[in-house]
């Protein structure tokens, strides 16, 4: 009796100390796990709910400013992928829903060429339900072609000049992608550049810590997780700058959404779970396949319903085409929401860059008044000494005034009024103040002011008699 009650006791002690080494290896797991995260987990908790509580307040704050453009104002979103892509596997319907939701006007998509080939007889055009689709390729030497004729073919293997000649022929305009990359700079038919782009902005983050950081916080702070890539576009700024030093290059911001990583689950005839990705490489190919059992089976059909085969029974995305087309979008100026007015209003450079998943802002005017009427952005009157320079927002700011490169003049509020100091060419930067930190939001094109024309020269006096 005694040997089973020692027998009981010492079974009792064991599995105390064995209850109180799983608490200690719990505890030390999470410690190390907090220690390692502690970055991201402060992100989460932290950094990302005041960040929110911030943009909130903001926008609660709205007005309609005291300015208004003689234009109607678009939003959208620009060079972008779809199914045509190698590598992406949105098809237009789902983005017509991301347009939808996103409250966008236009898409301009940039698919990579089929091969060789730019074929601007595929993919959708024209308006889908209200939303406006334009056909645009991504090809070699940046070329991002738009408003070509549908029958148009253009190839990556001809010599970029005369692609250029070709484009422009055709009626349509030139931008450059990826203006991180040598680009023929100096080539007539260009007509913009982009001055924003997600996907160069992402490549220099260190994705150890970007990628905790989008696991605990896209679905609760998408927004938020998405802002931490950003780094002021200062390079883009200065190249847009010195190109208009002698002629008109339009600035644009490219969301480059693809929507390509992540994972998909599909539960196959064969019994199994088919893990592939959404990169649209080997898009029927399973990265991996795993074998179900009835308890597996079981658990799919609690957490996901009845199950069919070739079902996709959940997807995963880091990069959602939807949080992509909110973060950052280009406001273009026109009359009509058409591709003919759109594409007139890009070669005009009616166009300012926005980041919209902020604070929306449609409503902002930059231009110039005087004697001989006004100038929004793109636009241009003669310079006299009596013209006025004037910007507002929806929401309060700090304005920055660049004139031909150099920045001139500051002021805080929703509207600023600056009398220039001479001919020129004028842009404006606004960035919000958000947590004590004024926050890069809207970047405008360029407006001039002419230099007066000079004066005829004086006849020639009479020969004399």
């Amino acid at each position: 009796m005694q040997n089973k009650t020692q027998k009981r006791g010492c079974l009792r002690a064991g599995l105390v100390w064995g209850a109180r080494v799983v608490v200690v290896l719990v505890l030390i797991a999470v410690v190390v796990f907090g220690v390692v995260f502690r970055k991201p987990l402060y992100n989460r908790f932290v950094v990302f709910p005041r960040q929110q509580k911030a943009w909130e307040a903001i926008r609660a704050k709205r007005v309609t400013p005291p300015l208004r453009s003689n234009w109607n104002e678009y939003r959208g979103i620009m060079h972008n992928h779809t199914e045509l892509s190698h590598d992406s596997i949105v098809t237009p319907e789902e983005i017509l829903g991301v347009l939808k939701k996103c409250d966008l006007d236009f898409i301009f998509t940039s698919d990579h060429c089929d091969g060789d080939i730019a074929d601007y007889s595929k993919g959708w055009k024209g308006l889908h339900d209200g939303k406006l689709f334009v056909r645009g390729y991504e090809m070699s030497e940046g070329f991002m072609p738009w408003g070509m004729p549908d029958n148009t073919i253009l190839r990556n293997s001809d010599d970029p000049h005369d692609t250029a000649r070709k484009i422009a022929e055709a009626g349509g305009v030139l931008f450059f992608a990826h203006c991180e990359e040598p680009r023929l700079w100096h080539l007539d038919q260009l007509t913009g550049i982009e001055i924003y782009n997600t996907h160069v902005d992402v490549k220099d983050e260190d994705f150890r810590t970007l990628i905790p950081d989008m696991l605990f916080s896209i679905r609760k702070y998408p927004d938020q997780t998405f802002r931490l890539i950003f780094d002021r576009p200062t390079p883009f700024l200065e190249r847009l700058d010195t190109l208009n030093r002698n002629r008109k290059i339009v600035g644009i911001g490219a969301n480059d959404a693809h929507q390509n990583q992540g994972f998909r689950f599909f539960y196959t005839p064969n019994n199994t779970l088919a893990i592939k990705s959404t990169s649209g490489e080997n898009n029927d190919a399973p990265i991996k396949e795993l074998k179900l059992n009835a308890v597996t089976r079981l658990a799919l059909r609690i957490l996901f319903g009845p199950l069919e085969p070739g079902m996709q029974i959940y997807r995963f995305d880091l990069d959602k085409y939807e949080n992509s087309a909110r973060y950052v979008n280009t406001h273009i100026f026109a009359q009509n929401l058409t591709e003919k007015d759109l594409i007139d209003a890009l070669r005009a450079g009616r166009v300012f860059v926005a980041f919209d998943a902020i604070a929306d802002a449609r409503g902002f005017v930059w231009m110039a008044e005087g004697p001989q009427g006004k100038a929004g952005i793109g636009e241009s009157i003669p310079f006299d000494p009596s013209v006025r320079l004037r910007a507002a927002a929806p929401h309060e700011c700090r304005f920055t005034v660049i004139q031909d490169g150099k920045q001139i003049a500051q002021g805080i509020g929703f509207d600023f009024d600056f009398i220039p100091p001479g001919p020129g060419k004028y842009r404006v930067e606004a960035e919000l103040e958000i947590l004590g930190e004024w926050t890069p939001w809207i970047y405008s094109n360029y407006l001039e002011l002419a230099a007066a024309s000079p004066q005829p020269p004086a006849p020639a006096p009479a020969p004399a008699p």
